[in-house]
């Protein structure tokens, strides 16, 4: 059973705030996803580059925020940098040689699902770096950093803030969800027993890294919907956008048919329609679902 959370957490939100309608929270959000096309037409029209780290405890919500903050961006110019464990040849390289690679060039944004930053979080605390590396990520991370700033990219970093108690109750909610069980790691259930070891590592790194030219922004997380929207906002104000008219498009004509025939469909492979089942075959299925549901009620989209 979840133990309540005591008061000596720093990262222990005493009440879960309100829930948000989910009218209130569907208008916003699609206002705020308008905005971020807006945002990346004038990132790929003037050229500039985008770089927006997502750091936090596991099961805070980064990657339901990033999915929100992606879902009507062009992929071509928007890409998720979420690199896998290293390879053994990646660490014998300067440690921030495999996610240069991933920098975005002129008219992107890259937004990193972790970043450099797990030398500080999970390296450090999983004892998968030795001390003398520890030690020279915090002194090399903020020369790093300035010399992307230096370079023109625009750098944001997040910090996703949940309690002990909601992480706990997410990673429940994950292990009876088989669409969602691939989520937990043997590295996440790490994460409850070492919570304070988290909590001290993520001191460290903010005492050296959220500087006055590439400060942390913690985003509280205990309501993802709230967190959600608070981020994007949070970061389409503080982009210096302007509003550009995407270039006027006319459909042509479609000429008329010269005499092509298409070959007859049998001479080709189908995808079966299984569709068609849901409508006017399987009824005894529908209903049976129907009845497990609930008389009237209505599956989620």
């Amino acid at each position: 059973m979840t133990q309540k959370s005591t008061g000596h957490n720093p990262e222990a939100h005493a009440t879960k705030p309100p829930k948000l309608p989910t009218k209130a929270y569907e208008d916003e959000l699609e206002r705020l996803q308008s905005e971020l096309v807006t945002m990346q037409q004038w990132v790929r029209q003037t050229g500039n580059r985008v770089v927006i780290v997502f750091e936090g405890r596991d099961a805070a919500g980064k990657g339901s925020a990033i999915k929100r903050i992606t879902q009507y961006l062009n992929p071509r110019t928007v890409r998720i940098a979420a690199l896998p464990a290293p390879t053994e040849r990646q660490r014998t390289q300067w440690y921030f040689q495999r996610y240069v690679e991933h920098l975005p060039a002129a008219g992107e944004i890259v937004i990193f699902d972790r970043s450099w930053y797990n030398r500080a979080g999970v390296e450090r605390v999983m004892g998968f770096c030795t001390e003398v590396e520890y030690q020279r990520f915090l002194q090399q991370c903020p020369v790093f950093e300035q010399m992307l700033l230096d370079d023109g990219i625009i750098l944001r970093k997040y910090w996703f803030s949940v309690s002990d108690v909601e992480q706990e109750k997410r990673f429940r909610s994950r292990l009876g969800d088989p669409m969602r069980r691939w989520k937990l790691s043997p590295m996440d259930l790490e994460s409850i027993t070492r919570w304070e070891d988290y909590s001290r590592a993520k001191d460290q790194m903010f005492a050296h890294t959220d500087l006055p030219s590439s400060p942390w922004h913690v985003v509280e997380s205990e309501d993802k919907k709230r967190s959600r929207l608070n981020v994007i906002k949070h970061l389409l104000d503080s982009i210096p956008y302007l509003h550009i008219d995407p270039p006027e498009v006319k459909i042509p004509v479609r000429p008329k048919a010269k005499g092509y025939e298409r070959p007859p469909r049998d001479l080709q492979r189908y995808v079966p329609d299984h569709a068609a089942s849901l409508v006017d075959g399987d009824k005894g299925s529908k209903s049976s679902k129907d009845a497990k549901k609930g008389k009237g009620s209505k599956a989620k989209s």
